[in-house]
């Protein structure tokens, strides 16, 4: 039985921290990521990144996968239409929006989603919080001008209120020797990496996604 000791950034205490892996290109690295014990994975449509995929690559990905890894996808202020199309290609299981994306068009996909809030200076989150009640998560990333993520960069932990009420997915610039400590400060629901277990843009280091997940599920806190 899981010893509860409390709630903190929208997490149990005493449960394991979940593991998404995001920037995934191919059905190769998806089937490593889950066999290493990934919970979900995240596939990027949104063209300007390294990591962007068609939506044929996509569902091939996506099809590979066996039973109990979430799909995520991610958008940066794509329209309606065009996410529509990509739904309809590809069986996602949720939504990431990381532009400018208003609570209403990320809710209007009949799909659970998370928004991405970069951590400029001036960000609340619990102003974000309430802004975006209807998501499933906050995911919290580091702020870079003009990117909207996928920096590598990290961002000063302690900014996440330890009141938050909705799960925290904390990002940017994790990788396996610096995640047990981000968990430990931020005990977050989730940790999201894509950079940081990578050979290439795009291409996994194997060897790294396993280290990463290793020690953020076995991390005792």
């Amino acid at each position: 039985m899981v010893c509860c000791r409390g709630k903190v950034s929208g997490k149990i205490v005493g449960m394991r921290t979940r593991v998404k892996i995001c920037g995934i290109t191919s059905p190769v690295d998806g089937i490593a990521a889950a066999q290493s014990g990934a919970d979900a994975i995240g596939l990027v449509f949104y063209p300007p990144s390294p990591r962007a995929l068609s939506t044929v690559v996509a569902r091939e990905i996506v099809d590979s996968l066996p039973p109990f890894v979430t799909t995520v996808g991610l958008f940066v202020d794509m329209p309606q239409a065009e996410i529509d199309e990509i739904l309809a290609a590809v069986p996602l299981d949720m939504l990431q929006f990381h532009g400018s994306e208003d609570p209403l068009s990320c809710a209007s996909f009949d799909k659970p989603w998370m928004k991405a809030v970069r951590m400029s200076p001036e960000v609340d989150l619990l102003k974000e919080e309430e802004r975006y009640f209807a998501a499933s998560a906050l995911l919290v990333d580091a702020y870079q001008k003009g990117v909207p993520g996928g920096t590598g960069q990290s961002f000063d932990w302690g900014r996440v209120p330890v009141d938050l009420q909705k799960p925290i997915v904390l990002a940017g610039g994790l990788t396996p020797e610096n995640v047990e400590q981000a968990i430990k400060e931020v005990t977050p629901w989730a940790v999201d990496v894509s950079g940081g277990v990578e050979l290439t843009k795009g291409v996994k280091d194997l060897d790294k996604v396993a280290q990463f997940i290793n020690r953020a599920v076995n991390l005792e806190l």
